[in-house]
């Protein structure tokens, strides 16, 4: 009920998503069309306020020049004497020279009275001497209207201006042109919160799915955990009852029978005192808790003890354990107890995940600086999805059909913690039906 319970959170979850991603998708999609039809409007409002520019200055220079008419008592041609060469260079024909001073004043004059606020740059043109003469940049403040700044002309040289050599004129050139246009009004800026919005709402999704998963999967490996605890648990003390129920219905001369049902109350006792230990142990099995007492031994020699102590207790009923002692340095500095534990360990899952007669194989050799332990079994190997959550406290590889192998889940995770408090490295590579293989790394 439990699990229906957040499949069906996940599915809702998962449908919340979608629908909302595929109406952001739409109004994005909404969004773009908006912005397009704005960069549209953007352009042809550029593009009139450009012709508007071109057009004033026109206007401003043919004023310059009918004002230059009236001063000088000379009859230039108006229509036809402004020439624009490009969007910020103009000429203006004349036909004598003209004072600069003169020229710049005529010019701010009219710019002004047609609004137009730009820095621009003058020239006048004599093709008697065939020389041009540039007067300094005058900028544009809203303060002084029209200043002229001394020695500058913004990088402008008469020959980046690529002016013609014919007849009188001045030129006025804008060197940095800017018009101001109506700015379309844009959409997009709120769209990115509300993308920044729905992306903390998917990460928080994301975050509290992988939380409820994590929390099944804990709860889980719990009941598991508790299930194996109460087997292991159960089992001595139902021994224990039943056989001080039968000394109780003895006859104290009947000693053999006294001395075997005491046997048996004092191994299950021991038995259940050893679990009852490891649990107690358990919060222990924490990495900052671990305390090593280092030292340097062999290892070849301590694989050899381990290997002739498990045959001896664990491979009665048959099986074998085969050493293949290849490293040229075998020792390291560790805790001797902690490693054999952790020999053990391994090649007690071995046999217990073994089907038929474990055949067991440990190598040795030197990498990388280091020295590598292999532990390879003929077992029933471990589901590539299992192999991640293996070395996790109280997590227990399911094993389909098989029910009479015994533990709490602490094994491996006893492994990882002194491989970890070693400063080691453990990896594990498995088939299923063809057995399992654990390395071993000490630097």
């Amino acid at each position: 009920m439990k699990n229906r319970t957040i499949h069906t959170v996940i599915i809702l979850g998962i449908l919340s998503l979608v629908t909302i991603l595929t109406v952001q998708l739409l109004w994005m999609e909404k969004t773009i069309r908006i912005q397009e039809t704005n960069i549209a409007i953007q352009a042809k409002a550029d593009s009139l306020n450009l012709k508007e520019f071109t057009q004033q200055v026109e206007v401003s220079l043919k004023k310059v020049l009918k004002q230059i008419n009236l001063n000088t008592n000379v009859n230039y041609e108006v229509y036809g004497a402004v020439k624009e060469l490009k969007t910020n260079h103009f000429t203006v024909d004349i036909q004598e020279d003209l004072q600069p001073y003169y020229l710049e004043t005529l010019l701010k004059k009219e710019f002004d009275n047609q609004n137009i606020h730009q820095d621009f740059i003058y020239g006048i043109y004599d093709c008697f001497t065939d020389s041009i003469v540039l007067g300094s940049l005058i900028k544009y403040t809203k303060d002084s209207l029209y200043a002229s700044v001394p020695d500058k002309t913004h990088g402008i040289t008469p020959e980046k201006l690529n002016l013609k050599k014919d007849g009188h004129y001045f030129t006025v050139y804008f060197p940095d042109l800017k018009i101001k246009s109506i700015k379309s009004e844009t959409l997009i800026s709120p769209w990115i919160y509300i993308c920044v919005i729905l992306l903390l709402i998917l990460i928080f999704f994301g975050f509290s799915l992988s939380i409820i998963i994590r929390q099944n999967r804990l709860s889980e490996i719990k009941n598991d955990f508790i299930n194996n605890m109460t087997h292991e648990l159960k089992t001595p003390i139902s021994t224990i009852s039943l056989s001080s129920e039968m000394l109780m219905r003895l006859e104290v001369s009947d000693f053999e029978k006294v001395n075997k049902y005491a046997g048996i109350i004092f191994k299950e006792n021991k038995r259940l005192e050893q679990q009852v230990e490891r649990v107690l142990n358990v919060a222990k099995l924490d990495k900052d808790q671990v305390v090593l007492d280092k030292e340097l031994f062999n290892v070849h020699d301590v694989l050899q003890e381990v290997k002739d102590n498990f045959e001896l207790h664990h491979l009665s009923k048959g099986g074998s354990i085969k050493l293949d002692l290849l490293a040229t340095v075998s020792d390291i500095h560790a805790d001797p107890v902690h490693i054999t534990n952790v020999i053990y360990n391994l090649l007690d899952n071995a046999v217990k995940y073994c089907e038929g007669n474990p055949t067991i194989i440990i190598k040795t050799s030197n990498e990388r600086n280091g020295l590598k332990i292999e532990i390879i079994d003929n077992g029933i190997g471990i589901k590539k999805e299992n192999q991640r959550d293996i070395f996790e406290k109280f997590y227990r590889v399911p094993t389909g059909n098989i029910h009479n192998v015994k533990g709490f889940g602490l094994g491996l995770y006893y492994v990882k913690l002194i491989l970890d408090a070693h400063q080691g490295k453990i990896e594990v590579k498995s088939n299923i039906g063809k057995g399992t293989s654990f390395t071993l790394f000490f630097s």
